[in-house]
């Protein structure tokens, strides 16, 4: 049986957290139908759209944002380049206004809490996180997907074909750890220059440093946030904030001091 090829840029994602499958997955979801509905021919004829989470997706869903980046995947927004500082006002906007845009665009009426239902008790059978999109049009007819987070960022469109990327012949392909040492030693080559060889596969190396950099800005701006941010975080649970506190006490004149360390 084929096995999937996996980049670093599968395992490594840039996106609006707490959870990869409960809030990047839902978010990449809610892109898709959007854009499946422009293919379709049928975006600019939405009247109505209502959401259905189901299982895992529906009992911590709250928790972990994902009703909010669903609302956001819906309005075209994208988990790469959205500030975080926006997500509250954005959000707070289209549940005060019972107004959204999709795709951006595309504005209908949109009232929370008949539109995005959360069925706790109900779950489909291919996987725990599931997320059904419903478009109503203005003709009389629907649009029906069914999306399926299945951790790590990925998205399982329901009943759609061909979904790996195409298969490649990679230089050294690893299975498992002891076909990375294999290809250690039978080359000479450290580890990061094998990935390097099979990611070139894909991309010129340039893109691929230019790629693995930016995500490790993209953890050091996260890591500053979240030790330079007090309260509790979002999702209602009102779990504290423990990273401030910590920084603190560990280098005792957060700052200055702490960014010093971080650019090194």
């Amino acid at each position: 049986m084929q096995k999937e090829q996996i980049s670093v840029f599968d395992i490594f994602k840039i996106g609006i957290g707490p959870s990869s499958s409960h809030t990047l997955g839902p978010w990449r979801a809610a892109q898709q139908f959007v854009e499946s509905l422009g293919g379709k021919g049928v975006l600019n004829v939405v009247e109505e759209i209502k959401i259905l989470l189901y299982g895992s997706l529906a009992k911590t869903g709250k928790g972990h944002g994902t009703d909010i980046a669903i609302l956001l995947g819906l309005s075209g927004d994208d988990p790469v380049t959205f500030e975080v500082d926006k997500v509250n006002s954005k959000t707070a906007g289209i549940r005060q206004s019972h107004r959204l845009a999709l795709g951006g665009h595309k504005e209908i009426t949109f009232n929370e809490e008949d539109d995005l239902l959360f069925l706790y008790n109900e779950s489909l059978p291919y996987h725990p996180n599931a997320v059904t999109f419903q478009a109503f049009l203005n003709n009389g007819t629907a649009v029906s997907e069914t999306y399926y987070s299945i951790g790590g960022g990925f998205v399982v469109k329901d009943g759609a074909v061909n979904q790996q990327k195409n298969w490649i012949d990679l230089p050294f392909p690893i299975e498992n750890a002891a076909n990375l040492l294999h290809w250690c030693m039978k080359t000479g080559l450290k580890i990061s220059e094998v990935v390097m060889e099979n990611e070139m596969a894909w991309r010129s190396e340039q893109e691929t440093v230019t790629g693995v950099l930016n995500i490790f800005r993209v953890m050091k701006e996260c890591i500053y946030r979240g030790c330079h941010t007090t309260g509790y975080l979002p999702g209602g649970l009102n779990v504290a904030r423990r990273a401030a506190a910590l920084n603190r006490r560990l280098i005792g004149c957060p700052g200055k001091y702490w960014q010093k360390k971080i650019k090194k």
